[in-house]
Formats: structure tokens, sequence, C-alpha cells
């Protein structure tokens, strides 16, 4: 996006997994247009939480979008928390099921690159990523990356995981 329009919601949620609901059903209840971002933001400090952003392709969009937040009772701030937001909704998402090439994956979405941990070069195009229907790359210096690991068969899979365990669950 050249000129992004930008808005951020703050919410009362602490844990990503509903704050991906969230941002999917608050983005669907403001069909949002296509070309349309959506992230997640942790938020430390005193109220520690998940904050929201949302970046559309207009001038109008935003305005349509940041006067149905405030009437939801949302409180909006005219940026997003902060420049590493982890995407939840972006361009190509929907597509990202099942097995994909890193090729695939780079073409179809707005990802711009893959970074797989341990290595410093980037994977090779043919080699296929087991999405597990849960892609969530994050902005980092102004590209969109998804962080993926080696896993069995010489695939990749996303570092982050679609159920994680919570943290102490079996104690």
């Amino acid at each position: 996006m050249n000129q992004p329009y930008v808005i951020g919601v703050d919410t009362q949620v602490s844990a990503l997994l509903e704050a991906d609901h969230l941002l999917q059903t608050l983005a669907a209840e403001l069909a949002l247009p296509e070309g349309s971002f959506g992230c997640t933001h942790l938020v430390r400090g005193d109220r520690p939480r998940v904050a929201l952003s949302f970046t559309v392709p207009s001038g109008a969009a935003l305005e349509a979008v940041r006067e149905r937040l405030a009437a939801k009772g949302y409180e909006v701030t005219p940026e997003a928390p902060d420049a590493v937001g982890r995407a939840v909704l972006y361009p190509g998402v929907a597509e990202l099921t099942g097995t994909v090439t890193v090729a695939e994956l780079l073409s179809g979405s707005a990802i711009d690159r893959v970074a797989v941990l341990g290595s410093a070069e980037p994977p090779a195009p043919e080699l296929a990523l087991v999405t597990r229907d849960h892609v969530r790359p994050q902005w980092c210096d102004g590209e969109l990356v998804l962080t993926a690991m080696s896993a069995r068969g010489g695939t990749l899979v996303p570092f982050e995981v679609p159920d994680p365990t919570p943290c102490c669950a079996d104690h």
C-alpha cells in the first residue's frame, strides 16, 4: 500500500485467540473492502491486552470504519499501537489452507517473505508449507514476514500453532 489508512482499536481482550476471533467478527460486520489488513498488537503496561488495527485502502473506507467502531463503543485511535502487528486478515489469507509451496504463498498473498527459524537463507520456492489453516505473519521493517520452522518430511509449518496449550495447563 502506498499510503495506508490505519485505525487502532483498544479492546479488553487479553488472549491472542480471542483477539483473532474478535478481529474476524468485526471485519465481517464492517464489510472491509478488498485489500484491507487486520492485525493484533500486544499492549503491555498497566493494563496488558491485545489491541487491534485495521488498514484500509482509502480515506473514505477509514472514516466509515472509524464511525462504525465508535458507534459500537470501541476506543479508536488514528494509528496502530505499534509497527509490528501480527496479521490475521490480509489479502490472500483465505487461500492459505492445506499445503502450499513457498512460491504459492508469496505470489498468492500479501506475505512478502518467509523466514525459517535457524536458517539465514530463504526457503526454496518449491518447498511445501503445511499451513494448518493458521498463517499469522508479522510486520517487520515494513515487510509482512511469516516465520516458519522445519517439520516432518522436509516441509515447513508456520511457527505459530493454531491451538496453543496454555501455560501450566496440566498443573
